[in-house]
């Protein structure tokens, strides 16, 4: 082996969706961001952008990597489908498993690997020095060559503000912004490239806090099912003291019969440490402000932040769970 891949190329968070003069735009897909390498001698190798090696974690993508010439390299994204959107949950505890358990989860949730980005190709050696313009060509070149289909995916690009704008609209599906790549930038370790993160403002009702009654440190937000029972949509980043003072003047103890009583929390997405709150009466509205990134059920994988309390709305008027986004009417 006389070649390795690369430490990846990083994105930076900018807060307008508009598409910069000289650059290509990129759906943002909601997965684990990858790196694969197929050498010579038939070997593969799948690393995160961490590091890790997930090769023994994804059977199913090492298996398909036949259809690939040997001495390549693509950056991508693993991702899982659920139906009509993608399915995050389904990629979590992936590493963990035995290689059998890997190949259980794989033939019931099969990964596909969305490849944004052509590092290395047979025919043309090592790519990160050329522009990014010359990659994508090289990379829909190998795609065409190969007749390369599912479980491999070739990452859509483009110039055009309008396709970019369009592209904003995938949310429901799963998609959680845009990544902006400058046409003439070379494939580097660092945040080189730009990535807009999808949000909306929407409404939840206020069900447990973390921190003191007097002056919350975060929120724990639910939404009404079909049948009128509270569940958990998620949790807020952290609120400012002004923003917690506020809140705790409003807050009432839970009285018995509270619908989360007995439920346990995770301090955060796939952690073990159970997080300690304080369960209140539900009957306050929050408008927060969360990104598009959605388990299947409906609960927000990131926390959301805090806008305001919607004295306004009953917890009747927010939108139901398994909603998304789609703000309250009126």
């Amino acid at each position: 082996m006389d070649w390795t891949l690369p430490e990846p190329m990083l994105a930076a968070a900018v807060d307008s969706p508009v598409l910069p003069p000289g650059a290509a735009a990129e759906p943002k897909w909601d997965g684990y961001r990858a790196l694969l390498a197929k050498y010579a001698d038939g070997r593969v190798v799948i690393r995160s952008r961490r590091g890790t090696l997930m090769t023994r974690a994804f059977p199913e993508i090492t298996a398909a990597a036949a259809a690939l010439p040997g001495d390549v390299a693509m950056d991508g994204e693993l991702v899982v489908w659920a139906g009509e959107r993608l399915a995050f949950e389904r990629l979590q505890g992936r590493l963990n498993r035995t290689p059998g358990g890997a190949a259980q989860v794989a033939a019931q949730w099969p990964a596909h690997f969305v490849a944004f980005d052509l590092l290395r190709r047979d025919t043309f050696g090592d790519l990160t020095g050329r522009p990014y313009a010359a990659r994508r060509a090289a990379l829909e070149a190998l795609f065409a060559e190969r007749g390369l289909s599912a479980p491999w995916a070739l990452c859509p690009s483009t110039t055009d503000p309008a396709v970019a704008q369009e592209w904003l609209s995938w949310s429901s599906v799963g998609m959680e912004g845009l990544v902006f790549k400058r046409l003439d930038q070379r494939y580097a370790a660092g945040r080189g490239w730009r990535k807009y993160r999808a949000r909306a403002s929407t409404e939840a009702v206020v069900g447990a806090i973390s921190g003191s009654l007097a002056s919350p440190t975060t929120v724990l937000l639910g939404r009404l099912d079909a049948g009128g029972a509270l569940q958990y949509v998620g949790r807020t980043s952290v609120l400012s003291r002004d923003a917690g003072r506020a809140l705790g003047a409003l807050l009432t103890t839970a009285p018995g019969g509270h619908p989360w009583a007995g439920w346990t929390f995770s301090a955060g997405w796939g952690s073990p440490e159970v997080l300690r709150v304080e369960l209140v009466e539900p009957v306050l509205v929050a408008e927060v402000a969360a990104d598009v990134s959605l388990d299947t059920a409906g609960r927000w994988r990131h926390p959301v932040r805090w806008l305001r309390i919607r004295a306004d709305l009953a917890p009747g008027d927010v939108p139901a769970f398994g909603s998304g986004n789609r703000p309250a009417a009126g």
